[in-house]
């Protein structure tokens, strides 16, 4: 990663030395003596013109005819949704109890006299 930094880094300097030559080379242009105009460059010979081409006589295109459009009276009607039974009655969720029942321990065994 470091690498590609210094990389670009680098390309940086050297685009900002390259474009000193030019703001020199360009300021040297301004700085020049007015030129003496060019001579003039003789007209180049006229062109021939173009013959016109006939134009061919194409037929008519035939005209699109289109289908009546059909009175309102003729569209038919939406067909009917039947209407769905009910649905089933969703079964109660049994309830969970809050309290934790408690673990019934045993009593120590008696203790071991030691002689």
């Amino acid at each position: 990663m470091a690498s590609s930094n210094c990389f670009i880094l680098a390309f940086f300097v050297a685009l900002a030395f390259a474009s000193i030559n030019e703001g020199l080379a360009a300021r040297n242009l301004l700085q020049l003596p007015t030129l003496p105009p060019l001579p003039s460059v003789p007209g180049m010979p006229q062109q021939p013109t173009l013959p016109t081409l006939p134009k061919p006589t194409l037929p008519p295109l035939p005209k699109p005819t289109l289908p009546p459009l059909p009175n309102p009276t003729t569209i038919p009607s939406n067909p009917k949704i039947p209407t769905l039974p009910p649905f089933p009655s969703i079964p109660s969720i049994p309830n969970i109890p809050s309290t934790i029942p408690s673990i019934p321990f045993f009593s120590p065994p008696p203790s071991t006299k030691s002689p």
